[in-house]
């Protein structure tokens, strides 16, 4: 194990196998992995062609998260590795987390806590801070997955928005809530709120570039909580900085952490977060219980949640 379990799903792992808890990158990791029949991993362990020649008696990987970017498939099923995953631990912690950051920067807050605001300056900040309605705005989701269609519930039946989507196959049948297909150059133009749910599938580099960023409102913001990839962060900040769109929160980054230079800091109308976006005790746990699949692969069962 790579990255880091849960209590609960350690504790019942332990009660089931040998566990070794250590790093990709920590001295020793190639001596336990040679023996290993399962191995977990989470965001930053890449699994390749590499690793598996060094695992020579592995069965299954198990990826503690969504995206299985950092995992060779192929490979792994090549060699006879099961690549088991939990898809829907955190649809719910990150379509909330949109929402809440679409609110930041679309009803700006005034926080005082140290001190409080005489007559005049309580009238001047209240008088100045206005925001937008959710109800007023249309919601672009680019990339309707699990993630994206628990969004796009939120957003139309919780929230009466307007909501209009653009993805690859046809999921009409699997929506429950009012929403319009369109093609992406009519998304990024008509979406006040633009948020990207996609995966890194070959093609996906830069999808939301310099010349999609160029079709959006003045004052249209974007949110990122997928994959740093997926967005030119340079043409983004271009963008901003020329007031072509209103600004944007950022989760996810390439590389990830971002290296000093990166082009969105210092940017007021900019939020900047740590890849936080699936932070909640209940996610962390739901995606720790890939325990139960990677059990399941090494007794002899099929796994919930195989890989695709």
């Amino acid at each position: 194990m790579t990255e880091g379990l849960d209590d609960r799903p350690l504790a019942d792992l332990k009660g089931r196998a040998q566990v070794i808890e250590i790093a990709s990158d920590e001295p020793g990791f190639s001596d336990a992995l040679r023996p290993a029949d399962g191995l977990i991993v989470r965001t930053y362990t890449r699994v390749d062609a590499e690793l598996l020649v060094r695992a020579p008696n592995l069965r299954v990987v198990g990826r503690g998260g969504v995206g299985l970017e950092n995992i060779d498939v192929t490979a792994c099923r090549a060699r006879g590795v099961e690549v088991v995953y939990t898809p829907d631990a955190n649809t719910i912690a990150v379509s909330e987390y949109v929402i809440g950051l679409v609110l930041q920067l679309i009803r700006p807050y005034a926080f005082f806590s140290d001190r409080v605001y005489d007559a005049k300056e309580f009238k001047r900040v209240r008088n100045q801070q206005r925001g937008l309605q959710l109800s007023e705005l249309t919601m672009g989701i680019l990339g309707m997955g699990r993630v994206g269609r628990r969004l796009g519930r939120l957003a139309s039946s919780g929230l009466r928005m307007r909501v209009i989507y653009n993805d690859l196959p046809d999921v009409r049948p699997l929506l429950d809530f009012e929403a319009t297909s369109v093609d992406k150059p009519t998304l990024f133009c008509e979406a006040d709120i633009l948020s990207i749910h996609v995966d890194m599938r070959p093609g996906n580099h830069h999808l939301v570039n310099e010349a999609s960023l160029a079709l959006m409102k003045p004052a249209a913001i974007l949110i990122n909580t997928s994959r740093g990839e997926v967005l030119d962060a340079t043409a983004l900040a271009a963008a901003i900085k020329d007031k072509k769109i209103a600004g944007a929160a950022i989760d996810v980054f390439d590389p990830e952490p971002p290296l000093g230079d990166f082009p969105l800091l210092g940017l007021s109308n900019v939020l900047l977060m740590p890849h936080m976006a699936a932070r909640t005790y209940v996610a962390i746990e739901n995606m720790s219980w890939v325990t139960r699949d990677v059990i399941a692969v090494l007794s002899g069962q099929k796994p919930a949640y195989p890989a695709p």
